[in-house]
């Protein structure tokens, strides 16, 4: 079992900035992905970004530029700074973890962009 605990999240104006934590426990040896997955009131869960074994990085096409995702092997931690955050970035902010065939989730951690 793997546990994922977020945070950093929070309410930003427009065109501000904000860093995602994610804390890893647990069974962490072999995890092979993390990614940040985020929805909206109303919408699917959708992939932000993704980082797999040897630092590897993907992006969403609407954050591309913005967001970056980064690892910290020592802490068992996975970054995600945001910067030039738009209103349309306003959603619930999930961290995800794969090991093998399973799939952990945190919590979630709100992020709200005001205009």
């Amino acid at each position: 079992q793997v546990q994922l605990v977020e945070s950093g999240g929070g309410l930003v104006q427009a065109g501000g900035s904000l860093r995602l934590s994610c804390a890893a426990s647990g069974s962490i040896f072999r995890i092979d992905g993390m990614g940040w997955y985020r929805q909206a009131p109303g919408k699917q869960r959708e992939r932000v970004a993704t980082i797999i074994s040897g630092g590897i990085t993907n992006y969403a096409d609407s954050v591309k530029g913005r967001f970056t995702i980064s690892r910290d092997n020592a802490k068992n931690t996975v970054y995600l700074q945001m910067n030039s955050l738009k209103p349309e970035d306003t959603a619930v902010y999930y961290c995800n973890a794969v090991q093998g065939v399973r799939a952990y989730w945190g919590q979630g951690t709100q992020v709200t962009v005001s205009s």
